[in-house]
This record gives C-alpha cells, sequence and structure tokens, in this order.
C-alpha cells in the first residue's frame, strides 16, 4: 500500500509550529509495511486543501491528512475534502452529544459555544474515526472507485492517538500481511562526543549485524540508530536485536537507553531499586533538573524536592556554602558545588544530593571561566563526586546539557 501525507495548517508553512505528525505517521506505517511515497505540507486555505487532495487521488488514491478540523474558521479541511467527494454535511447528533458531555466533563460555564457544533458535520457516507483523546472526530470518506482520504486532527497528541486507535487497524486490515517493512531501533547514549564515539565504536560504525548506522547527536547525547529495511518483520526484528547486542557491548558505559528511554527515567529506576532519596541544588539551570526528574510519573517516591539558589545569599542561607569559599573561589566552582549539594542533602534529608552552578550565558564569562563553564557536585550519602565541564551552544543548550550530564553522574554513580 502507498500513501501519501498532507500536514495542513499556515502555522506549518509560516515555521511557527514544526511538523511532527507527518514524521510519525511516516515511522509508523512503515513499521508494518505501509510505504509513504509523497508528503505535502498546504495552508488553510480551501482551494490549497482541495487541489494537494485532489493531487494526491489522482496519483495514489490513498491520503492521510492532519490538520483543520478544529472549531474555528480557519478549520476548513472537511468541507474542502467533502466537496472534493460531492459530498454533503449534516449534523451528527451523537457527536454533538459526546461533545456537550465532554464539555461540561471540563468544567467549562455555559452550554457548548455554537462553533464547537462543526466538529460534528460529517460528510454523507463518511466513517466517523472516534477521537478518544480530543474533541475533534477523524473522518475515513471513500468514493466508489476505492480513492480514500482519513482525515485526522492537526494537534499531535491527538493525531498520534487516533492513528493507533483508530487508522492503523484499518489500514493493516486493507493492506494484509506485511511482507517487507522498515524499522529501527536506537541506542542512546551520554557522555561522549559523536567523533569519540565513532572511534569507539570501530568497524562497527559503518554498521552492525548487515545494518546501516546513523549517528544522531543531540542536546542529551548521541543517539545510534539502525534501520532495517526491505525484510520481512521477523528477520527486521531479528537482525535489529543482534545488532543493538553488538553496540551495547562496544559502547558499553556511555549506553543509558534505547528508542525513546528519557535519562531521568533511568535514575528514578536506579534509585528505586536501591531506596534512595533525591534532593537537587541549581544555581545556572534555575530547577531544569528537577523539572526532568519531575516531569516523570511516579516521582514523587523519588524526588523529595529542591533548592533554586540562584543568588549567592540563598546559597549561603539556605545550603550552608560558605561566604569565604564565594569569596576566594566564586560562585562558580568546585568548592560551590560540593557545598551546594551537601547543603540540599542534609536539609531535606535525602540520600543524594545534586549541586548544580555555572555560566550559562551569554554573558557572564572569563578567561579563566568561559560561558558554558558548569561545576556539577554529586553528595551521595556522604560520599562525593565533582565534575568540571566547559560546554557549547546558547544558553538554552547550555542548561539542558547541564542538566542531562547530572543524571549522567548519578546514574554512574548508582551503577
Amino acid at each position: 500500500m502507498n500513501i501519501e501525507i498532507i500536514t495542513i495548517g499556515d502555522e506549518l508553512l509560516l515555521g511557527f509550529t514544526i511538523d511532527t505528525n507527518a514524521a510519525h505517521l511516516a515511522r509508523e506505517l512503515a513499521a508494518v509495511g505501509i510505504q509513504i511515497v509523497r508528503r505535502a505540507t498546504v495552508g488553510d486555505a480551501a482551494e490549497g486543501i482541495a487541489a494537494a487532495v485532489r493531487d494526491a487521488l489522482d496519483r495514489t488514491g490513498a491520503v492521510i491528512t492532519t490538520g483543520g478540523l478544529g472549531p474555528t474558521s480557519d478549520d476548513l479541511t472537511k468541507p474542502a475534502i467533502a466537496e472534493l467527494f460531492g459530498r454533503s454535511l449534516s449534523l451528527d447528533q451523537s457527536i454533538v452529544a459526546g461533545l456537550e458531555r465532554l464539555w461540561k466533563a471540563r468544567g467549562r460555564p455555559g452550554p457548548l459555544p455554537a462553533t464547537n457544533l462543526q466538529q460534528a458535520l460529517i460528510p454523507q457516507g463518511a466513517r466517523v474515526l472516534v477521537n478518544r483523546h480530543g474533541t475533534a472526530p477523524g473522518i475515513w470518506l471513500e468514493d466508489e472507485r476505492g480513492r480514500w482520504v482519513a482525515m485526522l486532527p492537526g494537534v499531535p497528541r491527538e493525531m498520534r492517538g487516533m492513528l493507533a486507535d483508530e487508522l492503523l487497524p484499518i489500514l493493516q486490515e486493507r493492506a494484509g500481511p506485511a511482507g517487507h517493512v522498515v524499522r529501527s531501533r536506537t541506542v542512546r547514549t551520554t557522555g561522549i562526543a559523536e567523533s569519540q564515539l565513532a572511534v569507539q565504536l570501530g568497524e562497527l560504525a559503518r554498521g552492525a549485524a548487515g545494518l546501516p548506522l546513523a549517528f544522531l547527536p543531540g542536546f542529551d547525547g548521541v543517539d545510534l540508530r539502525l534501520t532495517a529495511r526491505d525484510m520481512s518483520p521477523a528477520d527486521a526484528d531479528a537482525a535489529l536485536a543482534s545488532g543493538v547486542e553488538q553496540l551495547r557491548a562496544r559502547v558499553g558505559r556511555f549506553v543509558y537507553g534505547e528508542d525513546t528511554d528519557d535519562l531521568a527515567d533511568v535514575v528514578l529506576r536506579l534509585c528505586r531499586e536501591r531506596g534512595l532519596r533525591i534532593g537537587v541544588a541549581e544555581s545556572c539551570t534555575g530547577g531544569m533538573l528537577g523539572a526532568r526528574l519531575t516531569a516523570i510519573p511516579g516521582s514523587s517516591d523519588v524526588v523529595d524536592g529542591g533548592v533554586i539558589a540562584y543568588d549567592n545569599r540563598v546559597k549561603q542561607a539556605l545550603l550552608g556554602v560558605s561566604e569565604t569559599d564565594l569569596r576566594e573561589s566564586g560562585a562558580v566552582s568546585e568548592p560551590v558545588a560540593r557545598q551546594m549539594a551537601a547543603g540540599v542533602r542534609e536539609r531535606l534529608g535525602t540520600a543524594i544530593g545534586v549541586g548544580i552552578t555555572g555560566i550559562a550565558g551569554p554573558g557572564g564569562g572569563t578567561p579563566e571561566k568561559p560561558v558554558g563553564t558548569v561545576w556539577t557536585a554529586l553528595d551521595l550519602e556522604g560520599s562525593t563526586r565533582t565534575t568540571h565541564t566547559i560546554w557549547f551552544g546558547d544558553r538554552d543548550e547550555i542548561r539542558r546539557r547541564a542538566a542531562q550530564a547530572a543524571l549522567d553522574l548519578i546514574r554512574r554513580a548508582l551503577t
């Protein structure tokens, strides 16, 4: 089965919103043997939507659209495609009732706005794709020649949920068992540069288990992605498993997970296994480490809290940092990072205390301590280890890299 994807929205064309929907669709469909042969993006104008869908139907007869199904005046996907198919729109009372229930359940005042009724307009003869993740239902519309368009919402969370719940089962049933698939697996590393990683991998840098290898550097580290193409599902899975095993064996301690694993989740699991709780003291990262940890569901059984000690007075008053060390070594120094980690651990009564202090920029650097300088300290039940790093990038990049490095410092201490 060959399919075209059309993502809809002025915000995509203007660059204000990154199109993650098309990428997700391509990955998920390739994994079950369905090929995306063309991707396009159009604005919110009805004529542009209709023209793009018409051309795609003429080429492949199978189209998935995302976006333009909301309740506002710029949501024109449904009427534009219905007109293209020569279908009228009518109000589906069961959808109206569902929208009213959802409106009340969310505690919204007053009756359901009339604009929301637009989401309950369904083209004649269409199949409704149930949206369990939001308000806009999806639509499957097919003509007498077997050509079809599946319309999904543009909100990524809703689109992904509906793809899994509703659309993928339909497509797999129509396509039949997958003969050949495109599947990938990712080994996630941190604490090692891309060039160093290539050296460590040696001959595996060109691929493992007969599969090509891609290096994907980012804020969190370097991902190693293996991809199996034009294989049966069983052969692809076997080759990927073998390749991942080879990569993990070669890269060793720099690997913290696979695919979508989050290092914060890895750290929380390690702490949970050992019955350890964490307190954090942050200066340059401004709470980013605490946010990473508490973004993981269930983190309350590990994380006690933290202190954003941005000003030196806070470092002294709340964490017990020595005024002498602040004056002689400076706020960005090993002694201060050590005292921040010890101070938060002692005051919160946790087994682990983490202290981060640095210069995130763009100003504030000196020849001795340039922008990007970060000291991180980990106090594990009274035993302290520190790291000193000079990160590159803008302010956001430096802060994100520093938070990831702090998590990795904990991971390594616990493994």
